[in-house]
């Protein structure tokens, strides 16, 4: 066998014959003997050119599924179930129309008619009158703002202090997570309607912000046990100990590796619990203690339409309505966006 080029030396060799180096030996050498190919400074094409390359390195198929993450993954799998796609383009509908009501009611909520009080469906007036001679489906309109306001940042409160706490006390632990676990203990230990009662009935205001507050004051807990939990299942993996093996502080360790990885929990049980505080909302606005008028509110306009329901039906039928859907629409997402990112379910 001739002995190897020395890398030393340029790679310009004729094609019939290369010479070894005159200072390790050796003679002239014929490629076509000792079955090497030539050597050219080009660079080497592939024995089967028209052969594609793998899906991993062209972005097909296989390198693409190789390459999603939990999050991607659950994208691609909301993206083909019905029912995600029917609950979001029901909550899409309720958010456009809770900001912009007037795209489709161009009454006014609070002009009433008393000649009209109580009557049935007319022309332009679809969903009849209340017992002040208000257009109802006006109300109805108008109605989606405070309760989608009132779910929205309810939701948004309980979920950040929630998680804050409950994952401080996941990834200290120790004292931290005693006191933190007994004070959440305390809240659970309150019903939360019975509390609303007693919570607002001091309350004079009759905003959104007093039933907002109580919402996130008693709801908190619940979410803090669940980031509680994802961050102590999570701070045992492999990867983070790894990232602490090379020297990542506590904080890096905590936003970049563990919270990432612990939230998707969290975010399932809030959009949940978004439509249950919807409901709430109006249940603690039909006993008296929730929102109050002249506010516009679906739980105001079932009450004041209970006494009635035998008289006038249409005036409990469609904020009752509203109410019902709009609920199921956040549990359907919930639990759309759960299956998603729940691994245990493929």
């Amino acid at each position: 066998m001739p002995e190897p080029f020395d890398t030393r030396y340029p790679m310009s060799y004729d094609m019939t014959e290369a010479t070894a180096p005159a200072d390790r030996g050796g003679g002239p050498v014929d490629l076509a003997v000792s079955g090497r190919r030539p050597l050219t400074g080009g660079p080497r094409r592939r024995p089967f050119p028209w052969r594609k390359a793998s899906g991993r390195r062209s972005g097909g198929p296989a390198g693409a599924a190789a390459g999603r993450g939990l999050w991607s993954d659950a994208w691609h799998d909301l993206r083909r179930n019905p029912v995600f796609i029917l609950s979001a383009l029901i909550i899409l509908f309720l958010v456009v129309i809770a900001i912009w009501p007037q795209l489709i009611a161009s009454g006014n909520p609070y002009h009433g008619d008393l000649a009209k009080a109580q009557d049935g469906p007319a022309p332009g007036h679809p969903f009849g009158y209340d017992l002040q001679g208000r257009d109802v489906y006006t109300r109805t309109v108008y109605g989606a703002r405070t309760s989608i306001t009132v779910g929205i940042c309810a939701t948004l409160g309980a979920a950040l202090l929630g998680s804050v706490l409950g994952g401080l006390a996941g990834y200290f632990g120790g004292w931290w997570d005693a006191l933190l676990s007994r004070v959440a203990d305390v809240f659970f230990a309150i019903p939360i309607l019975l509390g609303g009662l007693v919570f607002l009935s001091v309350v004079t205001s009759g905003s959104v912000w007093p039933v907002v507050g109580f919402i996130v004051l008693l709801g908190w807990p619940q979410i803090s046990r669940i980031a509680r939990g994802s961050v102590v299942t999570v701070k045992e993996h492999d990867y983070v100990q790894a990232a602490r093996a090379l020297g990542a502080s506590g904080r890096r360790t905590l936003l970049r590796h563990i919270a990432p990885n612990a939230v998707a929990p969290v975010i399932v049980v809030s959009t949940i619990a978004l439509g249950t505080y919807i409901s709430l909302e109006a249940t603690l606005s039909f006993l008296g203690v929730g929102l109050k008028p002249p506010t516009v509110s679906w739980g105001i306009d079932i009450s004041s339409a209970a006494t009635q329901i035998r008289n006038a039906p249409h005036m409990l039928m469609w904020p009752a309505g509203a109410l019902s859907i709009t609920v199921l629409a956040f549990i359907m997402l919930g639990d759309a966006v759960r299956d998603a990112l729940d691994p245990k379910l493929r």
